[in-house]
């Protein structure tokens, strides 16, 4: 099983106002480090101390000495200091830090953000775990997606019905960062609501309720070429750019047939219908369509699917002289063959 996230402990305690002395923190998912900061910054000082008592620092444009006496700083007529540090790991001579690890400063919060796992065997890493709170944010797995957009979601006053959840989850893929910019673009069209739908997430994205890419996915399930070519085309027709539309097709068709390759396994095991959906990041209300696509679909027919899908994507990027249009027609009349 895969370790917990440590987000929410973190959070909970900042909104608590139970801070410690040291924070190391890095990751590939940059939404949990940037929601933490926020939190941070919101709890640990008051407003009006800010501006003595805050500093919010970049390692690869901060003097190693100037930023550690930041970090050994006493408040000024206040309870405490934050020193926030992001990209530390590109900071020169940060094995300086090996002070701090060795004697953190009890009236300073220092907020260190690594942009990639640092060698925690090595100074000034090896130190500062020994006295700092240390925490990784992995990349999500495609299971955990929908949970974690629900969360972004509620952090921002919004709540999502579970079809806009998933649609979402298809556009980002596992991105909680773009999650949140697709979610702020969505807001536009909510307005006053705080409740968003599939019809705000289709409309966010320039598309309409009748020719949408979830809407060709589900004729797809269907292996309707016909409707397929009629839906991409309006899409093609819609988009400023229609590369860039084609590859995004191809992503959530990809995205699509990966979770069917993954059912064909799990229906096997004969497991239960909310299981299963679990297991896939899916919801048990979206199971269904993807059930009804595996009658038409056998497990060869799906591995042909995306083997072609990563063919077309292949193309798409650059290894192939055929136009966007063809390259999508031929992948269409492909996996809705009925060979």
């Amino acid at each position: 099983m895969a370790a917990p996230i440590p987000y929410e402990e973190l959070r909970k305690a900042f909104e608590a106002r139970k801070f410690e002395p040291l924070y190391l923190v890095h990751g590939e998912e940059r939404w949990f480090i940037d929601s933490l900061q926020q939190t941070l910054v919101r709890h640990a000082i008051p407003e009006h101390e800010r501006d003595f008592n805050q500093d919010i620092l970049y390692g690869s444009d901060v003097d190693a000495r100037a930023a550690l006496s930041a970090c050994q700083s006493y408040p000024m007529m206040a309870e405490r200091r934050l020193v926030v540090i992001r990209d530390f790991d590109k900071m020169k001579e940060n094995a300086l830090f090996k002070a701090l690890g060795e004697q953190p400063n009890p009236a300073c919060i220092v907020f260190l953000v690594c942009s990639g796992k640092p060698n925690m065997t090595r100074h000034p890493y090896r130190a500062l775990k020994g006295t700092a709170r240390v925490a990784g944010f992995r990349a999500l797995y495609a299971n955990e997606t929908a949970r974690w957009i629900g969360v972004v979601a509620r952090e921002k006053g919004y709540k999502l019905d579970q079809q806009a959840i998933h649609m979402l989850a298809e556009f980002v893929g596992t991105s909680l960062s773009a999650a949140a910019a697709e979610l702020d673009k969505i807001s536009t069209y909510a307005g006053e609501r705080t409740e968003i739908t599939a019809d705000d997430v289709i409309q966010a994205s320039g598309q309409t309720r009748e020719f949408n890419v979830f809407e060709l996915q589900r004729v797809v399930g269907n292996r309707d070429y016909d409707e397929a070519l009629r839906i991409s085309e309006r899409l093609l027709q819609q988009s400023s750019n229609p590369q860039g539309e084609c590859t995004r097709i191809v992503a959530i068709l990809s995205s699509y047939f990966l979770k069917l390759w993954q059912l064909t396994g799990l229906q096997r095991t004969r497991i239960a219908e909310n299981d299963m959906a679990k297991r896939v990041g899916l919801s048990p209300y979206i199971l269904k369509g993807y059930l009804q696509a595996l009658r038409k679909y056998d497990p060869r027919q799906i591995e042909g699917a995306i083997s072609a899908l990563t063919a077309a994507d292949f193309e798409l990027k650059g290894g192939s002289a055929r136009s966007e249009r063809m390259i999508l027609h031929l992948l269409l009349r492909h996996v809705t063959a009925n060979t």
